[in-house]
């Protein structure tokens, strides 16, 4: 999907890759980033925000949970860690991130509401009454008030699947009277998911249904006499859309796929973040005439088609189309039309979402002085491989 984008933005990163590579110091199925460029995009993406008024959280799970990543981007600025489930706000706490917004897409379970509590998130999302109850009870034996989010939804929203949840819009006016008998939580936000998405013919990030169904959830907490201190509007949050999200009177939004600059509008390498990840992979072996790299990042929403094949390490790349996989598969192998060499390195590029996959991730400095480090090696649920983190 970002092949031409990452050749047109970062093609220094396709030889820090295949170095470290030849040098055995990644393997096969590595998700190699670059961590200065990262750094840059966050800096755009925090400029862009501080310009229109909006407050960035830090959005980890595209990058596998990484907490190493996580301190350099807050030390720039970001407000923060948004924890989309209760593990990788286990993750990023015991690796001492400060988690700043917990319960969005995936709420708390009875067992980790108190945890939670007691390490006063500014923000906790809820979609359930009985979930907000928990975290009031919880509350008041702590003796303090914790600011809640809530989730909300109307009958023509687009959910995804395994994403089904919210107080419906219709419903709104009742959840708040039934809050406001819960003393130990304080309603301080509201969010929906997706509020952004791109149009693929139209060529452009719009707003969904569900941002204009936040907004009326805004509304009617207004006439309600409720401040929305937090009005939350994920998905596609980038340089180009911080704007757009400032004049709809968003307050907050959770940068990911920026930070990488795998977001859908720079599939041609022309937007303010460049690319900085790519996938590496090596040839296994070759069956009834084509190729079957290792696996264990297969993303099957990724829309990866291309790839790039070095049979000779400082040769001109050979481009060879992915070989169409059936999603109720296991990745075991990434085939590829044609057939190369055995031992072959390959890369790709395309968006992907590194916490549900197999793949390493290796964080690399220096690319762009032509000096690769890698600085530190960690699994895609942001655990550091023995020998690999040099933190």
């Amino acid at each position: 999907m970002f092949i031409e984008a990452l050749k047109a933005q970062n093609s220094a990163l396709i030889g820090a890759a295949l170095k470290l590579w030849q040098q055995g110091e990644i393997l096969p199925d590595t998700c190699v980033i670059d961590v200065d460029k990262v750094l840059e995009n966050g800096r755009r993406l925090l400029e862009t925000a501080e310009r229109h008024g909006i407050t960035l959280y830090l959005m980890t799970k595209q990058l596998g949970r990484n907490p190493w990543l996580a301190k350099r981007l807050i030390e720039l600025g970001f407000h923060g860690t948004v924890a989309v489930d209760f593990k990788e706000a286990r993750t990023l706490r015991n690796a001492e991130v400060p988690v700043s917004h917990v319960g969005h897409l995936v709420q708390l379970p009875k067992s980790l509401v108190t945890e939670n509590v007691t390490v006063s998130p500014e923000m906790i999302t809820v979609f359930s009454l009985d979930k907000a109850e928990e975290i009031s009870v919880a509350a008041q034996r702590l003796g303090h008030i914790q600011p809640i989010m809530l989730k909300v939804f109307d009958e023509q929203d687009h959910l995804y699947s395994g994403q089904e949840a919210g107080f419906p819009l219709s419903a709104l006016d009742n959840v708040v009277a039934a809050l406001k008998n819960m003393p130990g939580v304080k309603i301080a936000g509201l969010t929906h998911f997706p509020c952004l998405l791109w149009d693929e013919e139209l060529q452009q990030t719009l707003p969904t249904p569900n941002l204009h169904t936040l907004l009326q959830a805004r509304d009617m907490l207004r006439a309600q006499g409720i401040d929305v201190a937090q009005l939350n509007a994920p998905s596609a949050s980038s340089c180009s859309t911080l704007p757009l999200l400032a004049e709809y009177g968003v307050t907050h939004a959770e940068p990911g796929h920026a930070l990488t600059g795998t977001i859908p509008a720079n599939q041609h390498g022309d937007q303010p973040e460049h690319i900085a990840m790519l996938y590496l992979t090596e040839i296994s072996h070759q069956f009834q005439g084509n190729s079957y790299c290792f696996g264990g990042g297969y993303y099957r929403r990724g829309h990866a088609q291309n790839a790039l094949v070095f049979p000779v390490l400082d040769g001109e790349a050979l481009s060879a189309k992915l070989l169409p996989m059936d999603d109720s598969s296991i990745d075991y192998h990434i085939g590829l039309a044609g057939e190369f060499p055995v031992s072959t390195p390959v890369v790709m590029c395309f968006r992907t979402q590194v916490f549900v996959t197999r793949s390493d991730v290796a964080l690399v400095s220096g690319i762009s002085r032509g000096e690769p480090v890698l600085e530190a090696l960690y699994d895609s649920l942001g655990n550091p491989i023995c020998g690999g983190s040099r933190e």
